[in-house]
């Protein structure tokens, strides 16, 4: 069978360099779980070196075309192939609540999407790392006091362990994207449990960030707080300056303290 055509509508671009899918492969310490997910594989160059791995490896690929091409070139793979869309999927139909790593050169369109999908699975995700666009990347893994930090940032970092671990140009890719890509990490911490409301934690967030130039005392009135918590020197700031652990001690104060 011929090499599978890249989709523009799916983001794909697929990476031709062995050395760096063999690489994007050794980031996982592959301890915790038994079972590793690659969201998108196209051709497999990623894959391969997954089935060398002591887990077992599933694939999860929405493009019918690249599905033909593992089923053809990865007998390793039989039965382990999930014709469906990661994002819409429920994946505990499969894994019925293990844990499991996520893995993936991920497509650059919904790269933030599978990051607040995995979120959501942290319960199950001891592990996870990929392939996004640099700038997205260097923002997960950002720290307070930057214009890149922000609801990414923070959210990932409440649960996670997050690091860079390198930069990939678009030679490497067929076809190249019009930009770098870079390559993280992402280890859930051994406390994931946070000490507070983490709905609400992740509503003081998102609201914090999306009006990000303001003071949290003006971009947090919708959450009714009291004239005495507004009082408090904190939401004197604005989100870019608070870290994670002061989001964490806010959303505290905002528990205890609305009206």
């Amino acid at each position: 069978m011929n090499d599978v055509r890249a989709k523009k509508h799916l983001g794909q671009h697929f990476l031709t360099d062995e050395s760096i899918a063999q690489n994007i492969a050794n980031t996982l310490n592959f301890e915790g779980y038994d079972i590793t997910l690659e969201i998108g594989p196209g051709m497999g160059v990623l894959t391969k070196y997954l089935l060398e791995k002591p887990t077992e490896t599933y694939v999860i690929e929405i493009d019918t075309e690249s599905v033909t091409y593992l089923d053809t070139h990865y007998p390793k793979l039989h039965g382990k192939i999930i014709s469906k869309d990661f994002l819409k999927y429920n994946i505990n139909e499969v894994f019925e609540g293990k844990p499991f790593a996520i893995i993936g050169n991920f497509p650059y369109n919904i790269s933030s999407q599978i990051v607040f999908k995995c979120l959501e699975l942290r319960h199950q995700v001891p592990e996870f790392s990929g392939m996004f666009q640099k700038e997205v990347a260097e923002r997960i893994c950002e720290k307070k006091g930057t214009k890149t930090y922000g609801i990414l940032s923070v959210l990932v970092q409440a649960f996670y362990d997050a690091e860079y671990l390198f930069t990939v140009s678009p030679d490497v890719f067929n076809p190249p994207p019009k930009v770098n890509s870079g390559v993280l990490r992402l280890r859930r911490k051994e406390n994931f449990t946070l000490p507070c409301n983490e709905k609400l934690f992740f509503s003081v967030v998102k609201t914090g960030f999306q009006q990000r130039r303001k003071t949290l005392r003006n971009s947090l009135k919708s959450f009714n707080l009291s004239d005495n918590l507004k009082e408090d020197t904190i939401f004197d700031l604005r989100p870019e300056q608070l870290s994670v652990e002061q989001f964490i001690e806010l959303t505290q104060k905002i528990e205890a303290n609305a009206v």
